[in-house]
């Protein structure tokens, strides 16, 4: 070879190698469901997800949609890798092969179906033909368990999808809706975030909160980091300082904090779709 070509190659060698030195570590998609408006969604998360990829070593990017059903559809079009959601226990959506490896450390959520607390309505059967406001045709909890219920029982109503919890909770008061379906917690942080009280039509049994999952693509070691970094904040000064923060943004009744799950924590959204009717599945 050429005396002038070996030199070429060399210096295409140094080139691609201070291209690689200089490219952008990778990083991973975190979606967590919209279970408050945009603006306070955001503001409870980014400084959890920055402070988990510190620690954690593995870049993660926040990833939100502007409703929870928008953020479900990048995790089931795969452009998301870790995701804080119950909308993955179908069994359809199994097959992708999501694992769970930890929850939020709160009680027991339950699906509930509420009004405010001066409506005249006092019974389900006095929601039939009115209209009924739910979060997104994806949330399990505040959607699909009260609706099933009123399927049920028979009680044909209009059911219609505001985009996140705050904003059906904002449609109920205003008198646009008869009631709403909810999940139990965000009635509670709500009620105190803004001064509203309600009167719970239907409860259902308890769910546990939602679970914290990765994508089968990301690698088990990085999984165990980004794990790791999330059940040890509530033990970390500057981690603590964080969860108590975005508690008291969400106006949270306890502590926040994340514990290790796994899938047969999530039984019971398994046993709802077992026995739920096939448009709810």
């Amino acid at each position: 070879m050429h005396s002038f070509a070996k030199a070429g190659l060399a210096l295409l060698a140094c080139v691609l190698s201070a291209g690689a030195a200089g490219a952008e570590p990778h990083s991973y998609n975190f979606s967590p469901v919209n279970q408050y408006n945009l603006k306070v969604s955001a503001s409870f998360w980014n400084p959890i997800i920055r402070y988990v990829s510190e620690k954690s070593g593995v870049r993660l990017n926040l990833k939100l949609g502007r409703t929870s059903a928008d953020t479900t559809s990048y995790v089931l079009a795969r452009e998301v890798d870790f995701a804080f959601t119950n909308h993955l226990f179908s069994p359809d959506r199994e097959k992708m092969g999501w694992t769970v490896f930890g929850r939020r450390d709160a009680p027991p959520v339950r699906a509930q179906i509420v009004v405010p607390a001066d409506s005249k309505v006092a019974s389900l059967a006095e929601l039939a033909g009115g209209t009924v406001v739910f979060p997104g045709p994806e949330a399990l909890i505040a959607y699909k368990a009260p609706y099933a219920e009123l399927l049920r029982r028979n009680i044909s109503v209009n059911p219609v999808f505001a985009g996140n919890m705050d904003a059906a909770f904002t449609q109920l008061f205003a008198g646009r809706a008869r009631a709403s379906g909810a999940n139990s917690q965000l009635v509670e942080t709500y009620g105190s975030r803004e001064s509203k009280s309600f009167r719970v039509l239907w409860s259902s049994a308890p769910y546990n909160d939602l679970a914290l999952m990765a994508s089968p693509r990301v690698p088990a070691a990085e999984v165990r980091a980004v794990a790791q970094a999330f059940l040890n904040m509530r033990k970390d000064p500057e981690g603590r300082r964080i969860l108590d923060a975005a508690a008291e943004l969400v106006r949270s009744p306890q502590p926040l904090g994340f514990v290790a799950a796994t899938d047969a924590d999530y039984a019971s959204y398994r046993a709802f779709y077992a026995t739920a009717p096939i448009s709810l599945r």
